[in-house]
């Protein structure tokens, strides 16, 4: 079951980027996620969301705003002040059950990614 995500791109130290991932409706989760992993780096969690809750890595928080919009079955990261340590292939992902984290293991769906490079 494919994830869509959009919005990555190629911006300078600075600037800013709003991903979107949308999820067919049958498996748009109680938690969703993103995740990025950068060339040679092991897939890392960078924020999640639940109804009433939200997790952010400590390298998100203050830059990075997750949102969702559960009537458009969509889920939204706003990033701020990128830096080239951004630079990776982020991914959306559903977890259905809710347990909500920011390990990949709760995760069972998956977009294919959107690259984000910053220069």
């Amino acid at each position: 079951v494919q994830l869509v995500e959009s919005g990555g791109g190629s911006v300078q130290a600075g600037g800013s980027l709003r991903l979107t991932c949308v999820a067919p409706a049958r498996v748009y989760g109680k938690c969703m996620g993103w995740f990025r992993q950068a060339p040679g780096k092991q897939r890392e969690g960078v924020a999640a969301i639940s109804t009433g809750r939200t997790l952010y890595a400590d390298s998100a928080k203050d830059r990075f705003t997750i949102s969702q919009d559960p009537t458009k079955d969509a889920v939204y990261l706003q990033m701020d002040s990128l830096t080239p340590e951004d630079t990776a292939l982020y991914y959306c992902a559903a977890d259905v059950r809710g347990l909500c984290s920011l390990s990949s293991v709760p995760y069972k769906n998956w977009g294919q990614g959107t690259q984000v490079t910053v220069s």
